[in-house]
């Protein structure tokens, strides 16, 4: 049996995972930082890097114990090493570097937008390539269609910010804390979804990317105007949102080969609403419809170790020790610039 150990620091979660070829997770520990960053409403990086420096090195010794493996055992060492907060991936990426040079065995540098995409496959052992994936998370907001391991051709990404981003911007706003997205969501059931007439950014448009910058805003103007309730607030948000993601999912796979499958990957995944509504979107289209389950969709250790298993099994060479961590990282260098932030996408 193949393990990889898996290394996941690229934001606010510091985690570690050994996962065997068989798609069993054999161990895995993640330390969230949400107390540490609380108090400013969003992640401080030089906190998250302080903190994964010190709670990384006893994880991932923590996690060898729970699953009484060697280092020497391992098949590789996967870690993320971009895209991210420079100062965590970092921090990860030399610990993999020292880890993997001690036990004499495979570094292997993980897009961590890789990760995301490959981790429903970690989940779903019938799920094949080529697959539509909508990667939903705070830093993100793509449609790729995955062809393959390596293989990814993006058909539509965020002008400006992505849909995470505004979940928890919408919940600083409603003063629901940090993270904001999960707050959002129970703040939504609570609230009518028609009760706040906000702007769908893009819907119709002949392009098919996202904007949620527009409806960001609006979200502020309707909380400032104290005409509307937090939760209906809350709920019209989280429904203009879906609305603006099914309309651009469906322009971006109109424009396409048809697929199969239709997947959801990224924290904004273990949204169950979001979830419901593109299951929905995938019947309608005859799509079967693959989502991991919510505790792969946030940032974890287990979806790196999982697109090492992919990648040696794909027969690509391990990664030498001198590879750098990326702040910025595209899984589709060849994508065409769109105007607005996409570019960095």
């Amino acid at each position: 049996m193949g393990v990889v150990l898996g290394i996941e620091s690229s934001c606010d979660e510091t985690a570690a995972a050994l996962v065997a070829d068989d798609r069993t997770i054999l161990a895995q520990r993640i330390a969230s930082q949400d107390e540490a960053h609380a108090p400013y409403g969003g992640v401080v990086p030089e906190i998250a890097a302080r903190a994964h420096a010190e709670r990384l090195a006893p994880m991932i010794a923590a996690v060898l114990d729970d699953a009484g493996v060697a280092l020497g055992d391992l098949d590789a060492v996967a870690a993320t090493a971009g895209p991210g907060l420079i100062g965590g991936v970092m921090v990860g990426l030399v610990s993999a570097k020292a880890l993997a040079m001690a036990g004499e065995v495979p570094l292997l540098a993980i897009n961590h937008l890789e990760g995301h995409a490959l981790s429903p496959r970690l989940a779903d052992p019938d799920l094949a390539f080529p697959y539509a994936l909508l990667l939903v998370s705070g830093g993100h907001c793509q449609v790729l269609l995955v062809e393959g391991v390596g293989r990814y051709r993006r058909l539509a990404t965020t002008i400006d910010d992505a849909l995470g981003e505004a979940f928890d911007k919408t919940a600083k706003i409603l003063g629901l804390g940090f993270p904001g997205g999960p707050a959002v969501e129970r703040l939504a059931r609570e609230g009518d979804r028609a009760a706040v007439p906000l702007p769908r950014p893009l819907l119709g448009s002949a392009e098919p990317h996202f904007s949620f910058a527009g409806l960001k805003s609006a979200v502020l103007r309707a909380h400032e105007s104290g005409r509307y309730a937090p939760a209906d607030i809350a709920a019209s948000f989280q429904q203009a949102a879906i609305d603006c993601i099914v309309d651009r999912l469906t322009r971006a796979l109109d424009g396409i080969a048809p697929v199969r499958s239709l997947v959801v990957a990224g924290g904004v995944a273990a949204n169950a609403s979001v979830r419901a509504s593109l299951e929905g979107f995938a019947e309608a289209r005859g799509l079967a419809f693959s989502a991991p389950p919510p505790a792969l969709c946030t940032d974890n250790a287990a979806m790196i170790a999982w697109a090492g298993h992919e990648r040696l099994a794909a027969g690509m060479e391990a990664d030498p020790l001198d590879v750098s961590a990326r702040p910025r990282w595209p899984l589709d260098p060849a994508a065409e610039p769109v105007r607005g932030a996409g570019v960095k996408a």
